[in-house]
C-alpha cells in the first residue's frame, strides 16, 4: 500500500483507497446476486451459465492469471525478505555465507523445501486454518511499520516536500496495486456457501466487516511507510528499513511465512483451473462439494499427474521470481490486468446479462459504468506497468 501511495500521490491515494473498498465492497455483492439470479456457486458456473464456453474460458484463464502473479509475487518476497534476515544475523566468514544470503539461492531453496512439499498437499484446507495467524502476522508488521518508521535515520527518508502530492502520473498503476490486495472474488462464493446459514443479509455483513478491516490496515501501513519514505517507497516496504532492526528483521520473517502458507492456496487455485477445464461439468450446474472435487481430482490426477503439474506450476513461477526483482512491477500487471477483470468487470457484466431490460436503461447504468471503468483502468494500466518496467527502468 505505500507503493500505492508513491504512484497516486497521497490525497489521491486516500480517496482511490476509500472509493475502490467502496467498489469492491459493492461488486462482491452483485456478485452474490448474480449468484441467487443463476443459481450458481461457483464463479465459473456462474460464467457458464451466463455466457458459455466463452465465459468459463475467459474466468478460467484470469482467475489462473492472478492466482499465479500471486504465486510469483510472493516467491519475490520470500527471497527479499529472508536473505535480508540471513545477511544481518549470520558471520560473513561462515563457509555457506554468500549462498545462504544470495537471494535467488533463497527463493530456490525455500521454493523446493517449503513451498513446493506445503503445495503437493492436496486438501489445502488444512492450510486455510491458518488464516488467524496470518491476521495477527499483518497486525505485527502494520505496527512495526508504523513505530521503526518514527527512527529511520534521515539518509533513507525520502524528500519530505513531496509527502502531500495530491496526484502523481502512476495513478492508474496504483489502482491495480489496490486491486491486487482487495479482490476477494474468486473465492467469494465459497465463502458463502461454508456460513452455517448463509443469506444475502449474513454475507453483506461478512463482506463489509472484511473490507473496512482491510481498508484501515491498508490506510496505517500505507500512510506508515509513505510519509517516512515518499519517492523512495519500495514495492516492498520492509526493504526500506535498515537490516538491523530487529523489529523488522522480525516482520521480515513473519512475512516470509504468510506468504509460505499463502503461496500453496494459490497453487491450489491454478491446479483447480486446470482441472475445471478438464472437468468443466464440476462447476458448471449447482456444483460439486469440496469431498466430491477432491475425489474428482483424484480420478483426473493421479500421483505422478498431480506431482507433474504442480512442480511445472512451481517451477513456472520460480522462473519469474528469479528473473523479475521488482514486487511492484508483479503488483501492478497482476493487479491491473486481472483483478480488475474479476472483480469490475464480470461480475456487473454478469448482472447485465441476467436481469431484464436495455444496457442503456437506469438500472443498468451503474453497472455498465463500472464495467467501462473495469476495461480503463486494465487496458492502461496494463501498458503502462510494461513501459515503465521495460522502457523506463
Amino acid at each position: 500500500m505505500p507503493l500505492a501511495m508513491k504512484e497516486a500521490g497521497l490525497v489521491s491515494g486516500i480517496i482511490l483507497l476509500i472509493l475502490l473498498t467502496l467498489l469492491v465492497d459493492w461488486t462482491v455483492g452483485v456478485l452474490i446476486k448474480d449468484s441467487k439470479l443463476s443459481g450458481q456457486k461457483t464463479y465459473q458456473g456462474l460464467m457458464y451459465f451466463c455466457f458459455g464456453k466463452f465465459g468459463f474460458l475467459i474466468i478460467s484463464l484470469f482467475q489462473f492469471i492472478f492466482a499465479y502473479g500471486g504465486m510469483c509475487a510472493y516467491s519475490i518476497i520470500v527471497g527479499d525478505t529472508i536473505s535480508t534476515v540471513l545477511s544481518q544475523y549470520i558471520s560473513p566468514s561462515f563457509f555457506g555465507y554468500s549462498f545462504l544470503t544470495s537471494r535467488n539461492a533463497i527463493i530456490c531453496l525455500t521454493t523446493f523445501l517449503v513451498i513446493l512439499p506445503l503445495s503437493l498437499n492436496r486438501d489445502i484446507s488444512k492450510l486455510s486454518k491458518t488464516s488467524f495467524l496470518s491476521l495477527i502476522g499483518i497486525m505485527i508488521i502494520t505496527f512495526a511499520v508504523i513505530w521503526e518508521g518514527l527512527k529511520v535515520p534521515k539518509e533513507l527518508k525520502g524528500d519530505p516536500n513531496q509527502r502531500l502530492t495530491f496526484i502523481n502520473k502512476d495513478i492508474f498503476q496504483c489502482i491495480g496495486v489496490i486491486s491486487f490486495a482487495f479482490v476477494c472474488h474468486h473465492n467469494s462464493l465459497l465463502i458463502l456457501g461454508s456460513l452455517k446459514k448463509p443469506s444475502m443479509d449474513r454475507f453483506a455483513t461478512v463482506t463489509h466487516l472484511s473490507t473496512g478491516w482491510s481498508f484501515v490496515v491498508s490506510v496505517a501501513i500505507a500512510l506508515g511507510g509513505y510519509l517516512v519514505f515518499t519517492d523512495k517507497t519500495k514495492g516492498n516496504i520492509l526493504n526500506n528499513f535498515p537490516q538491523d532492526s530487529l523489529l523488522i528483521n522480525f516482520s521480515r520473517l513473519l512475512f516470509a511465512i504468510n506468504m509460505f502458507l499463502t503461496s500453496p492456496l494459490e497453487c491450489f487455485v491454478c491446479r483447480e483451473v486446470i482441472l475445471n477445464l478438464l472437468n468443466p461439468n464440476s462447476v458448471i450446474g449447482g456444483g460439486e462439494n469440496l469431498s466430491s472435487r477432491q475425489t474428482k481430482e483424484n480420478q483426473l490426477f493421479g500421483g505422478i499427474e498431480h506431482f507433474i503439474v504442480t512442480l511445472a506450476l512451481i517451477l513456472c513461477s520460480l522462473y519469474i521470481a528469479l528473473t523479475i526483482d521488482d514486487l511492484g512491477f508483479v503488483l501492478e500487471i497482476t493487479g491491473g490486468f486481472s483483478a480488475t477483470m474479476l472483480a469490475y468487470i464480470l461480475p456487473t457484466a454478469c448482472y447485465c446479462k441476467l436481469t431484464a431490460g436495455s444496457m442503456g436503461s437506469k438500472k443498468k447504468l451503474p453497472y455498465l459504468l463500472c464495467i467501462i471503468f473495469g476495461f480503463i483502468v486494465m487496458i492502461i494500466s496494463t501498458i503502462l506497468s510494461i513501459y515503465n518496467y521495460f522502457f523506463k527502468n
